[in-house]
């Protein structure tokens, strides 16, 4: 086998909400440094697939494989251990803490310290002394990214990162987000409505419908394939 064993990876996963099956059979592998784009039109278990990463929503059938050890009855906090990065939607930061005690109480060691990641954010450099309560959305978005950073993670689950942010905001954090994974050795998975952007930002992307992968290609082939994005998305990219 010339092939490295991947960092995640899901064999035959069902999973879902008590009797409610959200996915079904969903199988891929991401290797170490890769990034992949999950993309889908609304409630067709992008969500779902991060929460399964992660262990917040059990499995009922198949497996979730982390560095070839079978994590699948892991609880969240030990997969986060093994390098499982989580950003929720819900922008998860502490209000009445400031911006730099956000960052050291969730440190670990590793490459990512105040320093790398000021680097990487300099507007939370600018920011380090605000509370969590008075920055703006866009930058508690960056807070909470940089949060998950600074635990050092292999891995990063992104799910839905540039909602609601101001166009400025998505530029600088697509920037952020970019270089994250370019240099700094950083798996990726983006769950994100923004096809063009999540295509861009991915070497390879996956189309789920119902649950069940639809699609599967290279992001850069996706990018350019209109008749794809237009019939699973409703996407007319270009037009």
């Amino acid at each position: 086998m010339g092939m490295a064993e991947p960092l995640l990876e899901f064999r035959d996963v069902r999973s879902g909400y008590g009797e409610a099956v959200v996915l079904d059979g969903v199988s891929f592998a991401l290797p170490a440094n890769g990034s992949l784009a999950l993309l889908g039109r609304n409630g067709v278990g992008k969500t779902t697939l991060l929460l399964t990463a992660m262990g917040f929503v059990g499995l009922a059938r198949g497996a979730i494989h982390w560095r070839g050890q079978d994590i699948s009855r892991l609880a969240p906090h030990r997969r986060a251990r093994l390098g499982l990065g989580w950003v929720a939607q819900e922008r998860d930061i502490f209000p009445s803490l400031s911006v730099e005690e956000n960052l050291t109480v969730s440190a670990r060691p590793g490459r990512w310290t105040l320093t790398t990641i000021y680097a990487l954010f300099p507007r939370l450099f600018d920011r380090r002394a605000n509370m969590g309560n008075q920055l703006s959305g866009g930058e508690q978005q960056m807070l909470a990214i940089a949060r998950t950073l600074m635990t050092n993670p292999a891995l990063l689950l992104l799910d839905e990162p540039f909602e609601g942010l101001a166009p400025i905001i998505v530029e600088e954090l697509t920037a952020a987000v970019r270089q994250m994974t370019a240099d700094e050795g950083i798996a990726l998975v983006l769950v994100e409505q923004h096809a063009e952007v999540a295509l861009r930002l991915t070497q390879n992307a996956i189309i789920l419908e119902r649950g069940m992968i639809a699609h599967r290609a290279k992001s850069a082939d996706m990018l350019a394939d209109d008749a794809t994005l237009e019939r699973y998305l409703g996407l007319k990219l270009g037009a």
